[in-house]
């Protein structure tokens, strides 16, 4: 035995070549006179075996590495091709390696020298088979510690690309400065000016309003600072949201640096001053869009800024405040002539809001307005001297909105004062306007109307007008209206019945996508003349209408909803 085993170890094999099954080992160990000479040739045997194997390894061949994709720019998007040929193979399966059995010093198998301890139970993992691994998957580059090595490898372009995506449904910030901190790729990606042409910056560091120590003041200054030298060279768009402190520092500094700037947007912001207006008209000479809603700020300087740069207006937002009627007297001088939209809004529960404004000015200081929307502002009509009581109107007007959630005491001569010279208009909204009768709608010279919103929402009946007539209307406007809003609205079951006649066999009917007669008295008859010819109809709301059968008064939303609603009248 002592032999044997110096033999074996002067020999060099490896304990990978004693592959020797445990019968034979016992074999050995049995028979004292034969084993001595036995092991030399066995040992030489193995050796051979061994230079063979290695004869046959092959070195492994490196070939270049090359890419899988080319990369060509095109209009409006970039184009990856392929490199890769039909013969190419991609997947590469896995390498069975033996396992390695461990030898003993005296030269025994662990697996025969323990055949009395219990092995523990192993759980068999599923096989992967070809068919349920991608082909197209390199699984050593995958197991391989670079795992993130498509990502460093990307097209910058292509990467910027995607984030344009993210962008437009998420917005720059904070999107933009986490995906800078993964890599330099990404960081060099989310730098481009592109991206950051249109950006919204809310109060991230302390509750708005609370006090600041001096040194986190520092650290905003110093972030906008860095912002407007570092990312905005290229910005288009920009808004505050929510910032009580220092709006006039970020709006003097994105002013300065940014001569680009196109629209500003301030939301629940306070602190604005004639300053930061006159930064303003003095650095972007390209701003035309100007949102100050739900914001407080220096109304003095809003109207020195439109007095000194108000050619270059051409749309306006504001919140109704006491001092709204200087900002109209500007208007009615004519700072803005380029005007063409002017929203004048206040909040939902602000109560009964009057905004007395004499249409007749406006119309001769902004006669090119396209859209005039009084959101929840109840018009007062006066007059002003030296004003003709009669204009041209507002020849170039495509939307009218005068919504209410409570009554509106706007009637229809006030409403052909605005509209008598307004041809063109597609979308008018009267809600709330119960005054409103629809013989002075349909003396209106508005022939391509699209959208009428015309619903009643307060409980109270008694002061509705119109209470017939609307098949005048669905007659004069079936080959142009997509969109129609009759709720709670008095008119008959006759009166629907045939304005929903007018509609189903109107040139538009195809085009109809859109209706609401909750609270109204439409049959079942009207609703299934209409719904049967309405191929485009999208929205339905038949809530809490008295003439409808049980399970039906819902609102209903896409085509195969409504197709059902059809098969249940049928």
């Amino acid at each position: 035995m002592e032999s044997t085993i110096m033999e074996v170890s002067n020999s060099n094999i490896e304990p990978e070549s004693l592959q020797a099954p445990s019968a034979e080992t016992s074999t050995t160990q049995s028979s004292t006179a034969g084993t001595s000479q036995t092991a030399p040739a066995k040992g030489k045997i193995l050796l051979k075996r061994k230079a063979d194997d290695q004869k046959k390894k092959k070195k492994p061949v490196k070939r270049t590495i090359r890419p899988n994709y080319t990369i060509q720019e095109g209009e409006d998007m970039l184009l990856i091709i392929s490199n890769i040929n039909t013969g190419d193979s991609i997947w590469k399966p896995k390498q069975k390696r033996c396992k390695k059995k461990k030898v003993n010093a005296k030269g025994k198998s662990k697996t025969s020298a323990n055949k009395t301890k219990k092995t523990p139970v192993k759980v068999k993992n599923p096989k992967v088979t070809e068919e349920t691994i991608d082909k197209n998957v390199d699984l050593k580059s995958v197991n391989a510690d670079s795992f993130d090595h498509w990502g460093q490898s990307l097209p910058i372009e292509v990467l910027v690309k995607i984030f344009q995506f993210a962008v437009l449904n998420d917005g720059a910030v904070p999107f933009l400065c986490r995906v800078g901190r993964v890599c330099r790729l990404w960081n060099g990606a989310a730098s481009s000016p592109i991206l950051w042409r249109s950006v919204s910056i809310g109060y991230c560091w302390i509750e708005p309003g609370k006090s600041q120590l001096p040194g986190t003041e520092q650290k905003i200054k110093n972030t906008v600072d860095w912002l407007a030298e570092n990312r905005l060279s290229q910005l288009r768009e920009f808004s505050l949201c929510h910032w009580k402190k220092h709006v006039d520092y970020v709006i003097q500094r994105v002013s300065q640096l940014c001569s680009n700037l196109h629209s500003l947007k301030l939301s629940y912001c306070t602190g604005m001053t004639e300053t930061a207006f006159q930064s303003l008209g003095a650095h972007c000479r390209s701003l035309e869009n100007v949102n100050l809603q739900h914001s407080e700020f220096n109304v003095d300087g809003l109207v020195s800024f439109l007095e000194a740069y108000g050619n270059q207006i051409k749309k306006i937002y504001f919140t109704h405040s006491t001092k709204s009627d200087k900002l109209l007297s500007a208007l009615y001088k004519g700072c803005c002539p380029e005007l063409r939209l002017l929203e004048i809004n206040t909040k939902l529960d602000g109560g009964y809001c009057q905004l007395p404004i004499c249409i007749q000015a406006l119309q001769i200081g902004c006669p090119k307005i396209q859209t005039f929307r009084l959101m929840n502002v109840t018009p007062v009509p006066k007059m002003i001297r030296n004003t003709p009581s009669s204009t041209s109107g507002f020849p170039m007007l495509e939307e009218l909105c005068i919504a209410t959630s409570s009554h509106s005491f706007m009637t229809d001569n006030d409403l052909n004062n605005v509209l008598h010279g307004s041809p063109h208009l597609r979308v008018l909204d009267l809600r709330g306007g119960s005054r409103i009768t629809a013989t002075g709608l349909y003396a209106l010279p508005c022939e391509s109307l699209e959208c009428l919103y015309w619903g009643l929402y307060f409980n109270n009946n008694n002061m509705v007008a119109s209470k017939k007539g609307i098949h005048m209307l669905a007659h004069k406007w079936s080959g142009t209206l997509r969109e129609l809003d009759l709720a709670n609205q008095p008119f008959s079951e006759e009166d629907m019945e045939i304005a929903m006649g007018h509609l189903a066999h109107g040139a538009g009917v195809d085009l109809f996508r859109s209706l609401n007669v909750s609270g109204t008295k439409i049959n079942s008859s009207a609703l299934r003349s209409l719904i049967s010819q309405s191929p485009a109809l999208k929205y339905l709301n038949l809530s809490s209408c008295r003439y409808l059968p049980r399970g039906l008064k819902r609102i209903y939303h896409g085509q195969e909803d409504i197709q059902l609603l059809l098969d249940k009248l049928d």
